[in-house]
């Protein structure tokens, strides 16, 4: 009879696993009102201004967080121009409101992939605006084809700027070797996360346990080689390994930071920073919210459900950006 119940729930699992990524490989049918309600609990909104309130609610909870306008990949030159120009204004406004926020940046989005001279002049730009407010710029790591270009671009701003900092992708082989090389730059500020990107296996871990073990290699070396830590994860074992870690090491609460996707796993959020711990929001916001959101849901297949449930309960309202 049990083996029964638990071939009944495989196989239920598994049909709602198809289903949901049928809705993902249909999303470019569904109409943009359905994603952009179900987007509304992971996407501060279109503007500044939107994002801005929703940083000002998340300090208010004890939460940090980190801005980070939509857009990357871009295909023309003159595109890069408005994203400089949007982070500048980020930069100014949360200075003028006295938030507790950095930005985070993708290369790409600076014309990485079309000019990488381009990339250096304008990121240089977001750089020393940062440096006039005494704030921090977190370069955002993308696919395998730029993370060597990336962490290039790292080491040289760094030497220039110390308040710049890195992501490193814990399913890719190669960055226990990068871990060990950007710490050679001294005291670095660097984001460990799994890695979102699909990536094949000859450069990355499939399994998600061997993910895991590279993750917590990762923490653990930077933690203990002195580097300030995002602990860049929703996983309930991870944060407990993590938190483990922290106090082997007997770190001080300004040490380190957990981080987490805005809208996601609210309650570890919670209990994370009543616990002490520092935790940052991941708040990304404008134009380009729609490539954003169907990229995160292609990511998370299980989001899809809600999407489906949109097309049928048109009338349901969006969650309240005050339960993410």
């Amino acid at each position: 009879m049990l083996c029964a119940r638990v071939t009944g729930r495989h196989r239920d699992g598994g049909v709602l696993k198809a289903l949901n990524q049928l809705i993902v490989r249909t999303l470019p049918l569904v109409p943009k009102p359905i994603v952009r309600r179900i987007a509304s609990r992971y996407v501060a909104g279109e503007t500044l201004e939107e994002a801005l309130r929703v940083v000002q609610r998340l300090n208010a909870e004890g939460c940090m967080a980190t801005l980070d306008v939509l857009g990357e990949d871009v295909t023309r030159r003159e595109e890069t121009e408005q994203t400089v120009t949007d982070y500048l204004r980020a930069l100014t406004a949360i200075a003028e409101r006295g938030l507790d926020s950095n930005i985070s940046v993708k290369l790409t989005a600076l014309g990485l992939k079309l000019d990488a001279a381009q990339c250096r002049r304008q990121f240089a730009r977001i750089v020393e605006a940062a440096r006039a407010h005494g704030n921090f710029v977190r370069i955002d790591m993308e696919d395998s084809s730029v993370t060597e270009e990336t962490i290039r671009i790292f080491l040289e701003f760094r030497e220039r700027y110390e308040k710049v900092g890195l992501v490193l992708q814990a399913y890719l082989h190669r960055s226990a070797a990068d871990a060990r090389r950007v710490a050679a730059a001294g005291p670095v500020n660097v984001r460990v996360c799994k890695g979102i990107y699909v990536e094949p296996p000859e450069i990355a871990f499939q399994d998600r346990e061997q993910i895991r073990r590279s993750y917590m290699e990762l923490v653990e070396s930077l933690l203990a080689g002195g580097a300030y830590v995002g602990i860049a994860t929703h996983d309930p074992p991870l944060v407990e390994r993590s938190v483990a870690a922290v106090r082997r090491l007997a770190l001080p609460a300004h040490a380190y930071e957990f981080q987490m996707l805005l809208g996601v796993a609210g309650d570890l959020r919670r209990k994370l920073v009543a616990d002490g711990h520092r935790l940052r929001v991941y708040v990304p916001y404008g134009a380009a919210w729609y490539a954003y959101s169907v990229r995160r849901l292609k990511e998370n297949p299980s989001m899809a459900g809600h999407v489906l449930a949109g097309i049928f309960r048109p009338e349901r309202k969006a969650a309240s950006k005050g339960k993410s």
